[in-house]
């Protein structure tokens, strides 16, 4: 943990692809943080740069990815500053991710059993025999029915459902500090994706390790994520606590997501927000990059960067609309 008490922090993540003749800035001063023993949610629609963002703190980014600014703490060391050899170490070991395709993670040429007891003998330097029958013990902790029979499954075998625990347990078995969830229950129906939601946060209550869970189910969110950090277009609308933002969403793009979410108790009442814009307008934007869809943006949101506005204890906004700043620039 470093002095701030934050076990992740991301500051000031700016994050360029090459597109054509110059470099777009797909990532624009993202940040968030996650502490000890915390499940964060991370939501927005696709393209939002969710998974960017995980990739970005694994170092799994693509070779024409450039990190423009930032930083990435964890446990105090910056991550974009270790070397790869060094970085070994933390990936599995300390931080690890749950892909969205979770039959694609998996090795097809080998057995189920073996990849996990390969996780025992490489992060717990545990001999062939014991750390197999501790992958066949962690595949009945995670709830896989027979075990033994499917430990020796390749996995096309087994269900997508299967597929997904056996990750999960691949997860336990190198006991990280952080474990960073992408779209967990990606092809599931809906039962099993309820199941898988339910063992993920078991997990975190045994383990307490730290979880990042990157999803579009606002339920779950709201469910299981003590926070929520919400993302649009490369940029953090809105970061606070799950019940804050819940019963007072202060982004437009906020409440144009939760308008998504059916309530029978109460009627929701959000912007309508426009039509989408081309990539081009999206990320060409000076400004707020919701202001081409946002129907209140004001002259100031096209061209002065975001704010970072206290809504709250601990809920920040960045809108130009909220508070003093939107009164002063309603004015001008």
């Amino acid at each position: 943990m470093d002095a701030a008490g934050r076990l992740l922090d991301i500051r000031e993540l700016t994050l360029s692809f090459p597109v054509g003749h110059e470099r777009v800035k797909i990532l624009d001063h993202v940040g968030l943080h996650i502490g000890e023993n915390e499940i964060v949610g991370l939501v927005g629609e696709s393209g939002s740069g969710k998974t960017l963002t995980a990739l970005a703190t694994m170092r799994f980014l693509p070779p024409a990815a450039c990190v423009e600014a930032g930083e990435i703490f964890f446990e105090g060391a910056d991550l974009l500053g270790l070397d790869e050899n060094a970085m070994r170490s933390v990936r599995g070991r300390r931080v690890a991710m749950v892909f969205q395709s979770s039959r694609s993670a998996l090795n097809p040429l080998m057995r189920v059993g073996d990849q996990l007891a390969r996780v025992y003998q490489l992060q717990r330097a545990m001999a062939p025999g014991p750390a197999y029958r501790a992958a066949i013990d962690i595949l009945r902790r995670v709830g896989i029915p027979d075990a033994e029979r499917r430990a020796r499954a390749f996995p096309h075998q087994i269900s997508g459902g299967m597929a997904q625990r056996v990750l999960l347990a691949m997860m336990i078995a190198c006991r990280p500090a952080l474990l960073i969830a992408d779209e967990p229950t990606t092809g599931l129906d809906v039962t099993i994706q309820a199941q898988i939601f339910e063992l993920l946060k078991d997990i975190q209550a045994e383990t307490k390790a730290s979880v990042l869970l990157i999803t579009h189910d606002l339920g779950v969110v709201a469910e299981t994520c003590r926070r929520i950090v919400v993302m649009y277009a490369g940029q953090v609308m809105e970061t606070g606590e799950s019940i804050s933002i819940f019963a007072n969403p202060r982004h437009p793009y906020t409440r144009h997501l939760l308008s998504s979410v059916m309530r029978v108790d109460r009627a929701v009442e959000a912007p309508r927000a426009n039509g989408q814009p081309s990539e081009a307008l999206i990320y060409s934007a000076r400004g707020c990059r919701f202001v081409q869809r946002c129907p209140y943006a004001l002259e100031i949101c096209r061209r002065e960067a975001l704010p970072r506005i206290e809504a709250g204890p601990g809920h920040l906004v960045m809108c130009h609309r909220d508070g003093e700043r939107y009164a002063a620039a309603a004015q001008s």
